[in-house]
């Protein structure tokens, strides 16, 4: 076989996009818009946490050498001399032999060094009767405990997760910088396309792939937005690119890339960009786009069928958005299922099947297949929630033999 005839296999493109694909400048956010996106700096805390001694229990500060007669049968009793709630501004001070009411997370009076909780006491207001000895710093949360003055909070790297949202609130930090979210803008390409809302007439196809890549570029992290339908004009297509340079961080189009004598991407592109267009041995997505736009503007340009279109942005684009969010696992993790059924598939073609899976009481999965192998098939699409692998040197997988599955779940991230 001649070199140009020779398909690229899908690890060599794969690693040709994510070679073309660079990263973003951090920028600085507020707290809740940075959840979900990756710390691009070193953060400390400048106070303790917590930053003063304080209560875990709603009860009495006491002195522990106080309360060591204590029992039952026979209850030491103190005088109460006043409350500590939780707020005050000042700190209190108390001596032996004395208590004070408290509230949970109030400051801790000078001279006590423990906390009995309300139900190990008579509840008295003048004064109490305590019913067990308390150890020394018992309910105590020591200031800086939790973390220390001018210790390392959180790390450049570091997911923000609600978790992390909190600690970084608790600190004082308002604003953070982060890797950004790839502003991803989507286009469909096609003259037979319709928006939305309208009525196809015959010969037309309302688009969904824009929807679909938009929202599989939403559940990988992106900033994503749609710009609606391009028909098969030259101009036109030139004119939504172009005009979209300055707003993305990468492009998509869907369509017109496979050999039909009326596809205009592949021309028009060679004027504002280097894109180069290969077939890569998988199926479906054979035909597969990838260069840059403009300014070094990442663009992919997928297949119009909606299941090679999808399964191309998993195989290709989710990847590149991953690694431009600075994340460490670029792929979704693939699991081993036992195959319900068989099926067929090409040789020296990685095939990527549309199925169900399932867990299994074992613990284990397995998977079923959900429609044929055709790539227009949009319910049969909607039904799946994984895509079963099946590598180029197989051509048939036996049912009841193990297959390797990647889920498509919104929450495998």
């Amino acid at each position: 076989m001649a070199d140009q005839d020779r398909l690229r296999t899908v690890d060599e493109h794969l690693a040709i996009v994510l070679d073309g694909v660079g990263s973003l400048e951090p920028i600085e956010l507020t707290l809740l818009d940075a959840q979900g996106l990756l710390l691009a700096e070193d953060v400390r805390s400048h106070f303790p946490l917590p930053s003063f001694d304080n209560s875990a229990m709603d009860g009495y500060a006491v002195r522990a050498l106080d309360t060591r007669e204590a029992s039952g049968d026979e209850p030491v009793t103190l005088q109460v001399v006043g409350d500590v709630a939780a707020g005050a501004k000042s700190r209190s001070g108390m001596g032996p032999g004395l208590a004070m009411r408290i509230m949970t997370g109030a400051p801790i009076p000078a001279g006590a060094d423990a906390v009995i909780p309300l139900e190990d006491t008579d509840r008295g207001l003048a004064k109490v009767a305590i019913r067990r000895p308390v150890r020394t710093g018992e309910f105590l949360r020591r200031a800086g405990e939790d973390l220390a003055a001018d210790a390392p909070a959180l790390g450049a790297g570091a997911a923000l997760g609600p978790q992390q949202i909190a600690l970084l609130a608790a600190i004082g930090r308002d604003r953070v910088l982060v890797r950004p979210r790839p502003r991803v803008i989507i286009l469909s390409t096609g003259s037979e396309l319709v928006e939305v809302g309208r009525t196809p007439s015959f010969g037309e196809v309302i688009d969904s792939n824009s929807y679909m890549i938009a929202s599989a570029a939403k559940d990988s992290g992106a900033d994503a937005r749609r710009i609606g339908i391009v028909a098969d004009d030259h101009a036109a297509l030139l004119d939504a690119l172009e005009s979209q340079l300055l707003r993305a961080d990468v492009l998509v189009t869907t369509g017109g890339v496979s050999m039909g004598a009326f596809d205009v991407v592949k021309e028009a592109l060679s004027e504002i960009g280097t894109v180069e267009f290969t077939r890569v041995a998988m199926q479906p997505g054979k035909p597969q786009g990838f260069g840059h736009l403009g300014d070094k503007v990442p663009i992919f340009c997928l297949p119009g069928n909606p299941v090679s279109s999808l399964v191309s942005f998993e195989v290709f684009v989710r990847p590149a958005i991953r690694k431009l969010l600075g994340k460490r696992n670029l792929q979704r993790a693939a699991v081993r299922a036992v195959a319900l059924e068989g099926a067929k598939s090409p040789r020296g073609l990685r095939q990527y099947r549309r199925g169900v899976l399932h867990r299994e009481a074992s613990g284990g999965y397995s998977v079923s297949f959900s429609g044929g192998a055709g790539s227009h098939l949009v319910a049969a699409l909607a039904l799946s929630n994984c895509l079963v692998v099946i590598p180029e040197e197989e051509t048939e997988v036996v049912a009841g033999t193990e297959v390797t599955v990647i889920p498509l779940l919104l929450a495998n991230r």
